[in-house]
């Protein structure tokens, strides 16, 4: 059964349904190689990051597993009494959860303006607040702690500072969505030391750029750091993946 393009709507949910089903089929045997990411997205007629987050998809249900350094493998079904386990339909990504990839070029958008406003707008005190943040990200790091408490309540202090709350509400449901499975699973793939050491620099340059109240250095800075993050996640996914 050859791979069919598919459409648009939900696009990496539709993609995980149909290797899904090409799995249960046994077109994807359990214990192989999946094709590299490159050549399924020409098959289905798609873009690479729509293929990624449907291997994630398919990860956090438990179809496939990512081998660094090797590719992403098949899984086999789990053998339960001398029975083959069916994999049951409620570990699928349930809801219309974004794609995280989708997510993080939503933010690189909004995000960027939203510092930009807040560069123009925040008091005294909400400097203060996001300068909090910063500190409780640097904090953690250095008790070996993936900072991600404080990374988020940098980027809420910093839209709370915007002076808009419908955008302010928009970035919180941002982070929301980043509690989700394909948003954790994403996170083991290249939250690293390293680049939680990367990010901590880009969000002190956001800080500072507040802080001189210079909205077109905050827009920026923002705008490279979401850059960066989503760069840092590409590479440590083709370095899993070969493809």
């Amino acid at each position: 059964m050859p791979l069919q393009t598919v459409e648009s709507s939900r696009l990496y949910r539709q993609i995980a349904e149909q290797l899904r089903g090409l799995i249960a089929q046994g077109e994807f045997a359990a214990g192989t190689r999946l094709p590299a990411e490159r050549d399924l997205a020409r098959q289905l007629g798609v873009s690479r990051p729509s293929v990624r987050e449907a291997l994630i998809a398919l990860e956090v249900e438990g179809w496939v597993e990512v081998r660094t350094g090797s590719g992403i493998y098949v899984q086999a079904p789990k053998q339960r009494d001398g029975v083959i386990a069916t994999r049951p339909a409620a570990r699928e990504v349930a809801g219309p959860e974004w794609g995280p990839l989708q997510l993080m070029q939503a933010r690189e958008l909004v995000e960027a303006e939203v510092a930009a406003l807040a560069a123009r707008h925040a008091r005294k005190p909400q400097v203060a607040v996001i300068a909090s943040a910063l500190e409780q990200m640097r904090e953690e790091a250095g008790s070996g702690v993936e900072p991600r408490g404080g990374d988020e309540a940098f980027h809420v202090a910093v839209a709370q500072a915007c002076g808009n709350e419908v955008l302010a509400d928009t970035v919180r449901s941002y982070w929301s969505a980043r509690h989700g499975p394909l948003f954790l699973r994403l996170g083991a793939h290249f939250e690293t030391p390293a680049a939680w050491s990367a990010a901590l620099v880009e969000h002190d340059a956001v800080l500072e750029a507040i802080r001189a109240r210079d909205a077109a250095a905050a827009r920026a800075a923002m705008q490279q750091h979401l850059r960066k993050s989503t760069g840092r996640y590409s590479a440590s996914w083709r370095n899993a993946n070969h493809s």
